[in-house]
């Protein structure tokens, strides 16, 4: 068990944006509202996965729309405690805990709000590796477990409980309600036991994010190379350097969708990367050639600092460099796959890991 006062979230904050692939809603303000509620209720306890009692009652918390809408609408962290508070009272039991359904962007931090507030420790694990566009794409669905009943509360009072026949439906219905809020909404679900987290839950994502967060700063402070630790931390490939020349962004069916084009430099001169993205970067084109694909985690960050580009502020100029590194295994089975493989998303391809991609790209090079 390790303690998360104010000045962790800074770390935690920067390596979430980094886990978050674009996508997941800014961690700065979900950091700044988990600050406060550090700041008036004291600092909050993490736990690892093997800590819990098998019996303990785990109710994740997140944000739920587009990343674009939370900028302009930022919740003031009641709205979390609303949707916790409904759940466990759903439920009929006293949650012991609380976890991040997603490792990356704002829903990192939003277990923070909730755990300094409940005074109930936060456990070092998520449902993704990363962040994902809807409900469904969670380690949970692979295991059977049901995301309702679902809590879900907004800025104006409004409060809901789901409950659904299965998790994509779980995504249809919320999304819907989403909209009706603003395209907003605060939620809460997948609440399990802690033994079924146990066999379920992406361990250690918490710390991972404290540690890409802390390695970024180190490396800048030190005048060295932040991106290429990045790299090397996640076992990750660098995909392409260069600058952003084209953005097409707009919210659409309560989520964020872009499509970013970048020209090469350096070594990627005269060469251009396409990114799509549905809140997350989903794909990356060069040259006309598929170089990376979701599940695997697609990733952009700025070029000098290292610091993680989202898709809803990427904008003509950006220096970046895209790299991509392997998702958690569970995504690449058959049953991960037809949750988050490319094709669903729209794309018409098959998932090729971003290892035997870049084995091909070399094996290319090398001819």
């Amino acid at each position: 068990m390790t303690t998360i006062d104010e000045h962790a979230l800074d770390d935690l904050a920067r390596g979430a944006a980094i886990l978050g692939t674009g996508g997941g809603g800014h961690p700065y303000i979900g950091m700044l509202l988990a600050k406060q509620a550090i700041r008036e209720h004291g600092p909050v306890e993490l736990v690892q996965v093997d800590e819990l009692d098998d019996d303990a009652l785990v109710v994740p918390t997140a944000m739920m729309g587009a990343p674009t809408i939370f900028l302009e609408k930022i919740p003031n962290g009641a709205e979390f405690v609303n949707a916790f508070e409904a759940l466990a009272r759903y439920r009929g039991h006293v949650a012991t805990h609380t976890c991040p359904a997603e490792a990356g962007g704002v829903n990192a931090l939003t277990p923070f709000v909730v755990a300094a507030r409940k005074r109930v420790p936060v456990v070092d694990a998520d449902f993704m590796g990363r962040a994902f566009p809807e409900l469904q794409m969670c380690t949970p669905t692979m295991y059977g477990i049901s995301a309702t009943p679902m809590a879900m509360a907004d800025d104006k009072g409004n409060s809901v409980i789901l409950e659904t026949p299965s998790n994509a439906w779980t995504e249809r219905i919320a999304r819907t309600i989403t909209i009706e809020m603003g395209c907003a909404s605060m939620i809460a679900l997948y609440s399990l036991s802690g033994a079924q987290l146990k066999k379920c839950g992406v361990r250690g994502t918490v710390s991972l994010s404290s540690r890409l967060g802390r390695l970024v700063r180190e490396e800048r402070a030190a005048h060295r190379d932040p991106v290429g630790a990045v790299v090397d931390a996640l076992s990750g490939h660098r995909l392409f350097e260069g600058k952003a020349v084209d953005v097409d962004r707009r919210t659409e069916s309560g989520f964020a969708r872009a499509a970013v084009a970048i020209d090469g430099t350096g070594p990627y001169a005269d060469s251009r990367l396409l990114l799509d993205a549905r809140n997350e970067w989903l794909s990356a084109e060069r040259d006309g050639e598929i170089v990376a694909t979701a599940p695997d985690l697609i990733i952009c960050l700025d070029s000098e600092t290292g610091e993680a580009v989202l898709t809803e502020e990427i904008r003509y100029g950006f220096r970046v460099v895209v790299l991509a590194a392997p998702c958690d295994a569970r995504w690449r089975t058959d049953a991960g796959l037809e949750l988050a493989g490319p094709r669903c998303f729209g794309l018409d391809l098959d998932y090729v890991p971003i290892e035997a991609r870049a084995q091909q790209t070399a094996e290319a090079r090398m001819r």
